[in-house]
């Protein structure tokens, strides 16, 4: 489906940078872990990935968007099941390979979908449930999303908001959340939370925390409040997990609300 890389001579100079780091990304890659052109530059690190795993340890998570199984790997060994997602064939073929190679295969569902059809029919059957309809659906703990970011040009900020005081630490300019896709970042967390109060939002680093923080309503955050964590890799800052429900340090009594 894609080349497997054994040398920096094959890899084409577009993703040689990510290639010198393959086995943070996967530590078991020189077994043949595969990623496709999309995966080597969007892949979670797999240190990181095992952080947020076990910040979300629960019965059944879902990967939104698993990409080539990066976060998926890391699920399925802290939860009893995982319900990966994606829509592409290919991807979704690769994140099985790398599962397969790390043993974890028999506990992740992979599903090609795209992720907003199924969150919408998710929530309609829940409302069934409700309603008494008979319905065999299984309940989700934790949603992680992990969307795209717009590609490696997501540093550069937005074109909606190039201004000095939009920069961060590092001297990028801030990340909205209207750049996140399929849909804005907001709208993207507002149907996932009629999933689960519980979602791990994966963003850049350079994310406004403003929007972050924007996310929960007045009203939700008189009873709760958005941890964010910084993810680094070395001296370097590469992403922020959001957490909330009962995701989040000191709200754990939220979880099973």
């Amino acid at each position: 489906m894609v080349p497997y890389y054994t040398d920096a001579s094959e890899v084409p100079d577009r993703l040689r940078k990510y290639f010198f780091q393959r086995e943070r990304y996967f530590s078991l890659y020189a077994q043949g872990c595969l990623l496709d052109e999309e995966g080597w530059y969007s892949v979670t690190p797999e240190l990181i990935a095992n952080q947020i795993a076990e910040r979300c340890r629960c019965t059944t998570v879902l990967d939104a968007f698993c990409g080539v199984g990066g976060n998926t790997i890391a699920f399925a060994r802290t939860c009893e099941r995982v319900i990966a997602l994606d829509t592409s064939p290919t991807r979704l073929a690769l994140a099985r390979h790398n599962a397969i190679i790390y043993g974890v295969e028999d506990r992740i569902e992979f599903i090609l979908a795209d992720y907003l059809s199924f969150a919408r029919s998710y929530i309609a059957l829940s409302s069934q449930q409700e309603s008494n309809i008979s319905s065999s659906q299984r309940r989700i703990d934790v949603v992680f999303l992990s969307p795209p970011w717009g590609g490696p040009e997501y540093l550069s900020g937005t074109t909606k908001d190039k201004s000095p005081e939009s920069s961060s630490a590092d001297q990028h300019p801030a990340f909205s959340l209207s750049s996140v896709q399929p849909i804005h970042g907001t709208e993207l967390f507002q149907l996932s939370r009629q999933i689960t109060k519980n979602i791990a939002y994966f963003l850049p680093r350079n994310t406004k925390l403003d929007e972050i923080s924007a996310l929960l309503s007045p009203e939700e955050s008189k009873d709760e409040k958005v941890e964010v964590e910084e993810e680094w890799m070395g001296s370097k800052l590469k992403a922020l997990t959001c957490y909330f429900g009962g995701l989040a340090s000191g709200q754990e009594e939220l979880f099973d609300e």
